[in-house]
Formats: C-alpha cells, sequence, structure tokens
C-alpha cells in the first residue's frame, strides 16, 4: 500500500469525481485510476462505485477514506516536524478563521505577526467553526482562531481574549437616548441574528434568552455586513462584537451603537490546534501575536 494511492484516494472521496480529483493531484485521470484499483485489489474489496455519471463511495470505503486521512495528516506531521525542527517561524502557518472574527481582528494582529515573524508564511482560510474543527481534524489547517466552547478530542486550547458585544441599532430608536444597555433594555426587542452554522448566532441567542428579547424568524443575514446594513435601513436591533465596529472599520450611517452595562455580554477567542501537532509550542508563542484588548476598544 503507498502514500501516493492513499493521497489519491482521499481526494476522489472528497469531490466524487475522478477528472477533478486527478486535476487536484496534478496526474492524468487514468494514473488516478490505476492506483485506485491497485489500491483496491490489494485490499481485496471495492472502494468506490462506479456510475457513467457519478461517483459514490462503498460502506467500506468510506471507512477506508476516513483513516487514510488521518495517515496522510500523521505522515504530514512527520514532515512538519523535520522541516520545522529548527525553527518553525520560517515555515508556514495555515490558520482557520470564521468570517464574523477574520475581517474585524486580522487588521489588529497581522502587522505585528509580521515583524515579530518576518520570515512566517500565514496561509489564512476563512470558513464556519464546524468546517474548521473538520479540516483540524483532517491535518488540512495547523490551528483554528475560535470562539469557545468548541467540541472535538485531543485538542489544545490557548484562551487569548474576551471580546465584548455592543448593541447595534438604527439612530432613531429609543434605546439610544442612553449611554449603557442593560440586558433588562431588550426585554420584548426583536433582534437580527446571523443564519444558522455561525457562532455569532449561538451567542446572541443566548443573550436574547437572558434579557427576553426573540430574534425576528423572517430574516436570518449570512454575513456581518448584511445584519449592519439591515439596522442601518431600520429593520431593527441587533448585537455585535465590538472588533467589528470599530477602526479600522467604517462607521455606518444611521447606525447608533451602545456598550452593555457591566457584566457586558462577550464571546471568548481562542487558539485552537491538534494535541499531537509537532507545531504546539511555537502555537503558544504565536499566541500571544493574536491577542487584543476589544474592552479598552470600547471607550470613545
Amino acid at each position: 500500500m503507498n502514500f501516493r494511492a492513499l493521497k489519491y484516494f482521499v481526494k476522489l472521496a472528497e469531490l466524487k469525481h475522478f477528472s477533478r480529483a486527478a486535476e487536484a493531484c496534478f496526474v492524468s485521470q487514468p494514473t488516478l485510476s490505476t492506483q485506485i484499483r491497485k489500491l483496491e485489489e490489494e485490499l481485496g474489496v471495492s472502494l468506490v462505485e462506479r456510475a457513467p455519471r457519478k461517483v459514490m463511495l462503498t460502506p467500506v470505503g468510506e471507512d477506508i477514506a476516513h483513516r487514510a486521512r488521518h495517515i496522510l495528516r500523521d505522515i504530514e506531521h512527520i514532515k512538519t516536524a523535520a522541516r520545522r525542527s529548527k525553527d518553525p517561524a520560517t515555515g508556514i502557518i495555515r490558520l482557520g478563521i470564521f468570517p464574523t472574527l477574520a475581517p474585524y481582528l486580522l487588521p489588529h494582529v497581522i502587522p505585528g505577526i509580521r515583524k515579530r515573524y518576518p520570515e512566517l508564511g500565514l496561509q489564512l482560510v476563512e470558513e464556519k467553526t464546524e468546517d474548521i474543527l473538520k479540516m483540524l481534524d483532517q491535518g488540512r489547517l495547523d490551528a483554528g482562531l475560535l470562539a469557545l466552547p468548541v467540541e472535538g478530542d485531543g485538542l489544545e486550547v490557548e484562551v487569548l481574549f474576551e471580546e465584548p458585544f455592543v448593541t447595534a441599532m438604527p439612530s432613531s430608536h429609543p434605546l439610544c437616548d442612553k449611554e449603557v444597555i442593560s440586558l433588562g433594555d431588550l426585554e420584548g426587542e426583536e433582534l437580527l441574528l446571523l443564519e444558522e452554522g455561525h457562532c455569532l448566532r449561538q451567542h446572541a441567542l443566548a443573550v436574547c434568552e437572558l434579557a427576553g428579547a426573540h430574534e425576528r424568524v423572517d430574516f436570518h443575514a449570512t454575513s456581518m455586513e448584511t445584519l449592519r446594513q439591515m439596522v442601518a435601513t431600520n429593520a431593527g436591533v441587533t448585537l455585535m462584537p465590538v472588533l467589528a465596529v470599530k477602526p479600522p472599520i467604517p462607521s455606518t450611517s444611521n447606525i447608533t451603537l451602545r456598550p452593555f452595562a457591566a457584566p457586558a455580554p462577550s464571546r471568548t477567542i481562542a487558539l485552537v490546534w491538534r494535541s499531537s501537532s509537532p507545531l504546539g509550542d511555537f502555537l503558544r508563542k504565536l499566541a500571544t501575536s493574536l491577542t487584543v484588548k476589544p474592552a479598552s476598544l470600547l471607550e470613545p
């Protein structure tokens, strides 16, 4: 059983298409097909159900694809450990970050990382939390910037900072007269929220439950910027993490922002990686460059 055949099979399992899998592996389709058939012959089982316009994995194929991903991940660990044994700060870190954090945190931390680690390459992947955790497990990412809590076995978690939420409302809203918002002020309010799959939605729902507010059920935003524009058009009130509303993010007309009274609702941002990763010591050092103090951004 050779490494190349496993690599081809895992890519086919991911794309479900022989031509696209071959292209992704930089080989011809006959080469990829031959390697997978040889793998099937060696194992004595059919891994792929071949149809004219459809590729499906057999049940044993699904199981072996899952195991092969972990084998390939471990092989990558071996290569990474060898490559970075002298200086991990000169390699590439594949970092996942979720969409309601990426555009707002990165401008604050990337300049410092470049200054501290001038030879480090950051390969940033913006995905939802569930996808980042899956990519971490498969070895396709080295670490993820996530909001706690996260579910998964064999993970190291380094807490970075607490990011408070603020209330964003149309400038004509009665609560604009208050300098500070309490949770009780939101009782009965209809809040605009993100669609399913965003961790910010879960945090906002928790605040709704505490405040006695409820979500607007006929609208779910696909992004933070959609939420921002909906508030600006008087569609309702929402919660936003403070990094999303402070420089270098430009202000939006017809939106008034108000902080919460202490203790303000917040989300906990952490750096997460596999416990088995050979990069663990370096990632702990990198974590210090990913920390900001968003509470200070609440000041005018």
